[in-house]
């Protein structure tokens, strides 16, 4: 149990039985009145983001997440099985808690997994992966205009665009979270 007062940013609490992380929170303390802290919250299953005011010092429930180092290995079925790289302990997650990450798992691939109570929750990517282009149109000779972009198809089947010199057979980095073209890797 903590207070209102002890709240801070990336902390996830258990209301009425829903883990919340908080996003942003303020102490607000009136000229009039008593003080109250005013937070913005996302709901850690849907990633619904909803606004709630708590009265300073009120109790709040601080729910236990632990993240994990863990390794993708392979796909089985509609779950996916990662393993511990401390213990060497292999945890099937559904596709469900996977998410939109599914686009950028490759095997071998080391992400974080947040679990709660024994249950993954959700999996955290790195900020970009490196991927190889199966397919892209070639560049054409003086071709330089600097935000020109072509499509590209990489090893996963995701379709981004690409500066036109990157060919077929580079390795690019992408950010998993825009999902768009970094660098040359």
């Amino acid at each position: 149990m903590a207070t209102t007062n002890d709240l801070k940013n990336g902390m996830t609490l258990d209301l009425d039985g829903q883990l919340w992380t908080v996003v942003e929170f303020q102490h607000v303390k009136p000229g009039k009145g008593p003080a109250f802290v005013r937070t913005k919250m996302r709901q850690v299953l849907t990633g619904k983001v909803v606004e709630k005011t708590f009265n300073a010092g009120v109790k709040v429930e601080i729910a236990v997440v632990e993240k994990r180092d863990m390794q993708y290995l392979y796909k089985d079925g509609d779950d996916f099985v990662f393993m511990d790289l401390q213990s060497f302990d292999q945890m099937t997650i559904p596709a469900a808690v996977v998410g939109d990450a599914v686009d950028y798992l490759l095997e071998n691939a080391e992400v974080i997994v947040a679990i709660h109570e024994g249950n993954p929750l959700y999996i955290e990517m790195p900020a970009s992966v490196e991927l190889l282009i199966t397919y892209t149109e070639p560049g054409f000779k003086g071709n330089t205009v600097s935000n020109a972009y072509k499509d590209a198809t990489l090893e996963n089947g995701t379709n981004i665009k690409v500066p036109p010199f990157i060919k077929i057979g580079d390795i690019i980095k992408v950010n998993t979270e825009t999902e768009e073209y970094v660098s040359k890797a």
